[in-house]
């Protein structure tokens, strides 16, 4: 069979610099997956972006081929015009990209800008436009596809802007797919659920499709072949069924060793004390109004937090699990005095046992400064949340600065000893935060965190951007600067796999609401609620013998209509948060 696209001898370089993609080739069958995998800076991304030359000005393709081979002909993607590639992307060829803020406009509806394809490539109106990206909506998981529609990209979470992402790559149907690190801002139950409806699409439509990513458990239930990449050249490269089973180069198996993974077997935990807290939430709910488009249409009440009550022990991380839009940021957000809660809720940090505690729900302006002092939070896009117009020391001392701590040589003393802290190289101050990988920057920001000597650190999903063996550094940096300084953490995650490596007690969150809360290891060994186990079904593992049970993921992150009777909640009936044992509580009926 000829293969629909092949790639021989690839190198790219920048400027006159070295080449960082060195002599890669490969070649994907029609309806076939490739997995291209590797760390952040290993070429992979480089390499598919190449395919459709949408690389940066100063990159050049500096030897081999890309070779596309359709029903019109075959063609080499190196050498065609800008004319001709234009109806090559996004019709024959089509990319989702890792960052859907950077890859969406801003200043136009969702809906018009996943119909755009359509327009362009397949001619259809905008009444049939409008049905076929509807149809993609429902299809990739979005919950209202009509909202999504008539929504901006800013007012998504990033999840859902991911989705969409999705949608736009697979509404006109593609010939290949190249999808890069298409899931990794997604909760694991849409991830699966993604995964399953890409090659459900492979399969109607012939469809092939690469694979970027750094997740094993993903190119295990996904691709046929795979291909590892490290500084730019192919380590190992073969079927994936005996690559994953024994994989031969040391870079593989460092990859393997280094993806965290739920326990086979744990030990039974006690549920955390409950005499020394620094952080409690009690009966938080928060609901937003969002305007319903049309003046004769009154606007939609947005239930985002609904009564939540969760307690952080002195020292103690407490981790919030659930899909995008349950509510866990806002609860984080609430936590650190961003949002306010609805009236009747109640937030109280007791930042030292022997002081009174402070009413987070109810600051005045010279509270929440003395407040922000000892409460501190790492964002989940280490690239984001780092000017780039800032060097990295006066990003580190600026937190000094505002709170008017120190002299400017004690500023930078500090700034030497958190680096120091974080594993970095002082040397780094100078430096601005575009010459740091994406392992790099997520320790600037935690050190960044540290500045002002904080009691509790607010972690959102801090590991959901990087590879797995950087994502192993920093959940064992974390680790150990809790422990060394006696920290808490209130750690917002979709990984059920992170949680269970860092967690003392997780609290499961599914549309605004605690569904179950208990220590990680109960959490794992007996969970109760449809959508815990849906969440533990959903994770993949890198094993080929154990896909993901679709079945099972489907029935936990469906509707709440679909849940057993016990389980099942409406807008009007919401069961009561019952413990069935000291520690595990599950929201149930019985």
């Amino acid at each position: 069979m000829r293969p629909l696209l092949s790639v021989e001898n690839l190198s790219i370089g920048f400027g006159k610099g070295d080449a960082v993609v060195r002599d890669v080739s490969f070649d994907v069958n029609p309806g076939e997956t490739l997995a291209i995998v590797g760390e952040s800076g290993s070429g992979k991304t480089v390499t598919c972006r190449a395919v459709l030359r949408i690389l940066p000005r100063t990159a050049q393709i500096r030897t081999g081929s890309v070779t596309l081979n359709t029903d019109d002909g075959v063609y080499d993607l190196t050498k065609l015009s800008e004319r001709q590639l234009r109806d090559v992307r996004g019709n024959q060829v089509s990319m989702i990209f890792q960052e859907p803020m950077r890859s969406l406009s801003p200043l136009h509806r969702i809906g018009n800008q996943v119909s755009e394809v359509l327009w362009l490539h397949r001619g259809n109106s905008e009444s049939e436009a409008k049905r076929l990206v509807l149809e993609t909506f429902d299809r990739v998981g979005f919950p209202d596809p009509e909202r999504a529609y008539r929504s901006y990209p800013f007012e998504l979470s990033g999840g859902m802007r991911q989705r969409a992402m999705i949608a736009m790559a697979m509404v006109a149907k593609p010939d290949l797919l190249i999808a890069d690190e298409p899931t990794t801002a997604l909760d694991v139950t849409t991830q699966a659920q993604v995964l399953g409806l890409i090659k459900e699409l492979q399969k109607e439509t012939g469809m092939a499709m690469i694979l970027v990513t750094h997740d094993l458990g993903v190119v295990a239930n996904m691709a046929e072949k795979v291909v590892v990449m490290h500084k730019g050249r192919v380590m190992e490269s073969g079927a994936a069924e005996p690559l994953l089973k024994s994989p031969a180069h040391p870079y593989t198996r460092q990859l393997f060793d280094a993806a965290p993974t739920i326990p086979a077997n744990p030990k039974l935990a006690p549920p955390l004390p409950e005499e020394d807290l620094i952080l409690e939430i009690k009966n938080v709910s928060k609901t937003y109004k969002m305007r319903a488009g049309s003046a004769w249409r009154p606007d939609v009440l947005i239930h985002a937090c609904r009564g939540i009550d969760l307690n952080l022990p002195r020292g103690k991380t407490l981790a919030i699990v659930g899909e995008s839009g349950s509510g866990k940021t806002t609860a984080a957000r609430i936590a650190l005095g961003a949002e306010p809660p609805d009236p009747g809720g109640e937030v109280w940090f007791r930042p030292d046992p022997a002081r009174e505690p402070i009413a987070v729900h109810n600051m005045s302006r010279s509270v929440r400064t003395a407040f922000q002092r000892e409460a501190q939070m790492v964002f989940q896009d280490p690239y984001s949340s780092l000017s780039p117009r800032m060097r990295i020391l006066d990003t580190m001392t600026e937190p000094l600065e505002v709170h008017g701590i120190g002299t400017r040589a004690e500023q930078r003393d500090r700034a030497t000893e958190m680096l120091k802290q974080v594993g970095l190289n002082p040397d780094m101050l100078k430096r601005f935060p575009h010459a740091f990988s994406g392992g790099q920057r997520q320790r600037l920001s935690i050190a960044r965190a540290m500045m002002l000597d904080p009691r509790l650190i607010v972690c959102d999903e801090p590991t959901s951007a990087l590879d797995v063996s950087v994502q192993e550094q920093i959940l064992q940096l974390l680790e150990d600067i809790r422990d060394e300084m006696n920290l808490s953490y209130l750690f917002i995650s979709h990984d059920l796999a992170v949680v269970a490596r860092i967690a003392d007690e997780v609290a499961v969150m599914r549309q605004g609401l605690v569904v179950e809360q208990a220590p990680p290891e109960t959490l794992f060994y007996n969970p109760k609620h449809p959508y815990t186990k849906a969440l533990i079904a959903a994770q993949p593992t890198p094993d080929i013998e154990r896909p993901i049970n679709l079945k099972l993921v489907a029935q936990g992150a469906g509707s709440p209509d679909s849940w057993p009777e016990a389980f099942r909640f409406s807008g009007e009936v919401i069961p009561s948060l019952i413990e069935l044992e000291p520690g595990h509580k599950v929201r149930s009926h019985v």
